[in-house]
């Protein structure tokens, strides 16, 4: 079930489903933020409690729920941006009205710990949900085109999208000097295994989507595509086991292929590394692998839709991944 795309004119509520804007708000951009959704002919929303803040920097699941539900309950909301992620959007889902959001298909995009919230959605909805920036990555001044262009092709169109790679790329903390940023030139996509396949795009943060395993919120990878990222907590030994239990799922053999994100410089994982990984994969044997992909933690950050159909493509003549059906 696809969610009606965007128009001029169209609200966005922000809600924080994680971490409060209250600290992201310590760094605040936003003026650039409002300069952003201003010149795409959108109006932005707040949620009653995104600024309320605990000691984990987030607030109680009770507002966090509200917020939510309120978000796809009224019907001037067009979509919803969440504010950043953090480590605890799971504590939602128990509390979550699956038939509301089933009868009510809105855009949400966000990534990192949102992914269980999206990838919840689709197990328990069918909703197709985007991995792409949050609120507060709109606050990025300098170096944010690619991003913002893969933003609007996925949530104002509907036409296929073949992804390419960004010519540079960074890993900094932009938000905290916004006029001292290092950029690296980039040397592509990593094509580790050969092949094509079409599937169901299930994915985002792998160690926040391995946290719906053995709930009913786990969305089937029986042929799904997968796009998996991890952040700078990640490093290779954990990066290998969070796969290896992914890919021991009952229903993966059903996986059709995998794109895997540009890792952050933190986790020291090399392309040596990654093979690998791939390769004490039983589940990945004849199955098309992409590696070092604009999603994730760096930027430029790609838009995909989780749930939607894409196609991996991996040949002598070809390296391509293209959104289908988003």
């Amino acid at each position: 079930m696809f969610p009606p795309k965007l128009n001029a004119g169209d609200v966005v509520r922000v809600v924080a489903p994680s971490r409060s804007r209250a600290m992201v708000m310590e760094h605040d951009h936003t003026d650039i933020i409002r300069s952003r959704f201003a010149e795409l002919g959108l109006t932005l929303s707040y949620g009653s409690h995104v600024d309320e803040r605990d000691a984990f920097d987030s607030s109680s699941i009770a507002s966090r729920v509200t917020d939510l539900h309120e978000a796809f309950a009224d019907p001037s909301v067009a979509a919803i941006l969440t504010v950043i992620g953090g480590y605890n959007c799971n504590e939602l889902l128990p509390f979550l009205d699956w038939e509301l959001i089933r009868a009510n298909p809105k855009i949400l995009c966000g990534y990192s710990d949102i992914t269980a919230l999206q990838n919840a959605i689709l197990a328990r909805t069918g909703l197709v949900t985007y991995s792409g920036p949050h609120w507060s990555t709109f606050g990025m001044r300098d170096h944010f085109e690619q991003t913002l262009c893969w933003f609007t092709s996925v949530m104002f169109d509907t036409a296929p999208i073949s992804l390419a790679p960004a010519a540079h790329w960074s890993d900094d903390l932009w938000f905290l000097d916004q006029d001292e940023r290092d950029l690296t030139p980039n040397d592509g996509w990593w094509p580790i295994r050969p092949g094509t396949a079409e599937g169901r795009i299930v994915g985002g943060n792998l160690c926040t989507l391995n946290l719906l395993q053995g709930t009913a919120s786990m969305p089937s990878l029986d042929g799904a595509l997968l796009i998996l990222e991890d952040d700078l907590e990640s490093h290779p030994a954990t990066f290998a086991r969070d796969l290896t239990s992914l890919l021991q799922l009952p229903d993966a053999p059903g996986v059709r292929g995998l794109a895997i994100g540009r890792f952050q410089q933190a986790s020291r994982m090399t392309r040596p590394l990654l093979e690998q990984i791939i390769d004490a994969q039983p589940a990945l044997t004849g199955v098309p692998v992409l590696a070092n992909v604009d999603v994730g933690h760096t930027y430029p950050l790609a838009t995909f839709p989780i749930g939607g159909q894409g196609r991996l493509t991996i040949t002598d003549t070809e390296t391509s991944l293209t959104l289908l059906h988003h």
